[in-house]
């Protein structure tokens, strides 16, 4: 046991992609973090990445979490502390392993944080208390590709559409996660864009307000032409830039602490 402990790494990254999202739409950050010399990984969420998006249809959030936690555990199997990327959805999710895991994750990088979107139906948005019964009418809803720069084409992000069912479960899960981030005190890195049409700007300025870290311990980032689809768009370059130097730092800073 003494030998396997001696073995592991003091960091690993584990990166958690969005809402009807593939692993093209974050694997970018593969490669530079990798280069950093430690552990990656880039769990697929239940119901992605399939052919068809019908494989959503009666997914819930506890799913795409328990899938996040898995691979969470196995990374930690491997390092002494984890940092978690997140993007859109992911960001939540990447929010309720720190609440669950004080002491193993040692910050948080937040891109595009899920907290208010931009459809009137969603939690806090005008409309929200209708999204229920127009669940139950309309059983699918059509998704578009929010790109400010030339379009993506090395690969497929997401699905053009997604049972409304698994919308509904991904809006509650905003909402619980919402109420964790009193909990939470990780530093964390917070990456938005100030135009988008997904996830208003606003999500990083009440997500800056309400998680419980100090606030020498966290910061926001902005980026100013792209759209949601950070890692895939014309700001790609630096977002990863910025991504990579803060993994660097957390990773320097332990060494100087340890």
């Amino acid at each position: 046991m003494a030998e396997q402990h001696k073995e592991r790494c003091s960091f690993g990254v584990l990166i958690i992609h969005g809402f009807t999202a593939t692993l093209d739409s974050v694997n970018a950050l593969c490669a530079p973090l990798n280069e950093l010399g430690i552990p990656v990984r880039l769990p697929l969420l239940a119901g992605h990445g399939t052919p068809s998006p019908e494989a959503l249809r009666g997914m819930k959030w506890e799913a795409w979490l328990a899938d996040a936690d898995r691979a969470f555990q196995e990374l930690s199997l491997q390092v002494e502390r984890v940092i978690v990327i997140g993007h859109s959805m992911g960001a939540l999710i990447s929010l309720n392993l720190a609440a669950r895991y004080h002491g193993k994750v040692d910050s948080l990088v937040l891109v595009a944080p899920a907290i208010k979107l931009v459809s009137v139906l969603a939690p806090g948005r005008p409309f929200h208390f209708s999204a229920p019964f127009l669940s139950r009418i309309i059983k699918n809803w059509t998704l578009k590709t929010d790109f400010s720069g030339p379009i993506y084409e090395n690969g497929t992000l997401h699905y053009t559409w997604a049972p409304t069912d698994a919308i509904i479960s991904f809006f509650e899960l905003i909402k619980i996660t919402m109420q964790l981030l009193g909990s939470i005190n990780v530093p964390v890195l917070i990456m938005h864009n100030r135009r988008e049409s997904t996830v208003r700007p606003e999500s990083a300025l009440i997500l800056y307000d309400r998680i419980a870290t100090d606030p020498s311990g966290k910061s926001i980032f902005w980026l100013d032409r792209s759209g949601h689809q950070i890692f895939c768009d014309c700001e790609r370059e630096t977002a990863i830039r910025e991504i990579v130097g803060y993994v660097s730092g957390r990773i320097g800073q332990n060494k100087v602490h340890g």
